[in-house]
């Protein structure tokens, strides 16, 4: 395995999890992982964690058999051709949006949605493409042009960013998506002010982290909407004011209970679960003038707004990846936690050797973890 220096980067063998059925425990498999085309980048993955975006994935039937995973962090092995912002041996962490930082939206603050580069759900961004097959040479569907349960893999370099090696693999790992994404709709969607109130539905790992951006803007109430009351103690620690359990409150409605805390609504609600009935009470949370973000999916619902609302100036947006910039802003992430401004600690709760992966799907699953960490030598 490995380089040949004299004619380039050769094939790869090497151990991945793969979803041959879905909904089913991953497989390890030998897999051959190509060497990196023109600005691409092949690394060696140090460790993963799990995102709830990758059980959505796992659980489909479109896109078997695949290798998922996506919030990683690697070391550079080889880069192609026009990818030498990186170099071997770089520390860097793929991320699923693009950022080539030539295009207008790259170059606007504005918009996060490279039009250079687009992001894919499956396939390598520029071709769609997988870099990665199996023993038999069949090629798997790779996520996001990252597939990061494999020991090696392909990245574009766009997708790409280098980090201080003095941030620990487990720490920068999350920010690949989840993390980012909360801290991101904070700082950059919202916008969030010091003195503010916010309302947060759903406290996985997006939402706290929407709350610990919250936290480090100044915002003086910080209410979290969820069904677990374990999340009441754990919130907290993200800077979580106020909790709401719908399932204690009766017949009252959410937005309520939400109007009554703030006096009137809160000034940026977020919703991070992905169901239109709670994209719906985010709204309804909101005060006249204030913002409502929209982080969930819900690919069947539809949204039911009373728009004479909006004529009182209240919004509604939402985003990718919360708006981040990930060549300009996930730097800035890592600098926060290395000064001990912004925490990442607490959201590690497992780590697991990769050996274990199945064990990470069931304690998401569960409802047990925020982040696990998966690592590729232990």
């Amino acid at each position: 395995m490995g380089s040949c220096h004299e004619t380039g980067p050769k094939l790869i063998r090497c151990k991945a999890a793969v979803c041959r059925v879905p909904g089913e425990p991953l497989v390890f498999e030998e897999v051959v992982v190509a060497p990196p085309k023109a600005f691409e980048v092949r690394i060696k993955i140090i460790c993963s964690s799990l995102c709830h975006t990758d059980i959505s994935y796992w659980r489909s039937k479109e896109f078997a058999p695949s290798i998922l995973g996506h919030e990683t962090v690697g070391i550079v092995e080889s880069v192609g051709e026009g990818a030498e912002e990186v170099a071997v041996g770089d520390r860097v962490v793929p991320m699923f949006q693009p950022n080539c930082r030539k295009c207008g939206p790259c170059r606007s603050e504005k918009s996060n949605l490279c039009d250079a580069v687009q992001a894919r759900s499956f396939g390598m961004p520029r071709d769609g493409t997988s870099r990665i097959t199996d023993a038999a040479g069949a090629s798997l569907t790779n996520l996001f042009g990252i597939s990061s349960f494999s020991e090696y893999t392909v990245v574009d370099v766009a997708s790409i960013v280098k980090v201080d090696p003095n941030m620990p693999p487990d720490r920068v790992c999350p920010l690949s998506c989840g993390i980012s994404t909360g801290l991101g709709a904070a700082w950059r969607v919202a916008d969030v002010e010091a003195g503010s109130s916010v309302v947060i539905f759903g406290l996985g790992a997006v939402g706290l982290a929407v709350a610990e951006g919250a936290r480090l803007r100044g915002a003086a109430k910080i209410i979290g909407v969820d069904l677990n009351p374990n999340k009441i103690l754990i919130g907290k620690k993200f800077g979580i004011t106020d909790f709401i359990n719908p399932k204690e409150i009766g017949e009252k409605p959410v937005n309520e209970i939400v109007k009554e805390l703030t006096k009137g609504g809160a000034d940026y609600s977020f919703e991070c679960i992905g169901l239109t009935s709670t994209m719906n009470e985010a709204f309804r949370s909101s005060k006249n003038g204030g913002k409502t973000i929209i982080l969930g999916l819900d690919v069947k619902g539809s949204l039911c707004i009373n728009t004479e609302e909006l004529l009182f100036g209240k919004t509604i947006v939402g985003s990718i990846l919360g708006g981040t910039k990930v060549k300009v802003d996930i730097p800035i992430f890592i600098k926060k936690y290395l000064d001990k401004e912004l925490q990442l600690d607490e959201f590690i709760t497992h780590q697991i050797g990769f050996d274990e992966i199945n064990k990470a799907f069931d304690l998401l699953n569960a409802g047990e973890c925020i982040r696990c960490i998966i690592w590729m030598d232990k």
